[in-house]
C-alpha cells in the first residue's frame, strides 16, 4: 500500500504495507466456526442413526410381540435396516461428490409460454396437457378453497 503525506510542504511517499487490523482473527474465527459445524453436523448425524435404531428396534419388538418373527428374525431384520440406511447414506453422499458431465438443461417457462420443441418430446403432449390442465384445476380448487375460508 503507498501512503501519501506532506512533510514540510513537499508530498512525502512511503512503501509501507498496511495490514488490516483483525484479519488473522477472522481467518481464525472462520476456521473455527467450520470445525464447529462439522462437529454438530457429525453430532447431528450420529443421534439420527441413534433414532432410527430405537425406532427399527421398537418395530421389531413390536413384531416379535405379535408372533411375526422370532427374535433372531427380528435382530437380522434391525441389522439390514440399519445396514442398507447406512449404504442409501453412502450413495446420496457419493452422488453429490460426483458433478455430472454436462450441465443439468433447466427450462424456465411463463404461464403463457409453450416448450420449445427440444424439450418437448412429440408422444408425450397429450400427457404434458393433461398435467396442465390438472395443475390448472388445483389451481382453481385453490383459490376457491382459500375463499372459503
Amino acid at each position: 500500500m503507498l501512503v501519501v503525506g506532506v512533510v514540510s510542504g513537499s508530498p512525502h511517499f512511503s512503501n509501507e504495507k498496511a495490514v488490516m487490523p483483525g484479519f488473522g482473527d477472522i481467518v481464525k474465527k472462520t476456521f473455527y466456526l467450520g470445525v464447529g459445524l462439522a462437529a454438530y453436523a457429525g453430532e447431528q448425524a450420529s443421534s439420527k442413526v441413534a433414532e432410527l435404531r430405537s425406532q427399527v428396534q421398537n418395530l421389531a419388538d413390536e413384531m416379535v410381540a405379535r408372533g411375526e418373527m422370532n427374535t433372531e428374525e427380528a435382530r437380522r431384520f434391525v441389522e439390514d435396516m440399519m445396514r442398507q440406511a447406512q449404504q442409501q447414506a453412502q450413495t446420496n453422499v457419493e452422488a453429490q461428490k460426483e458433478p455430472s458431465s454436462e450441465p443439468r438443461r433447466i427450462e424456465i417457462l411463463e404461464e403463457d409460454d409453450q416448450p420449445t420443441q427440444q424439450a418437448q418430446a412429440p408422444s408425450s403432449d397429450n400427457n404434458v396437457d393433461n398435467l396442465r390442465q390438472q395443475v390448472l384445476n388445483l389451481q382453481e380448487e385453490l383459490k376457491n378453497l382459500q375463499k372459503d375460508k
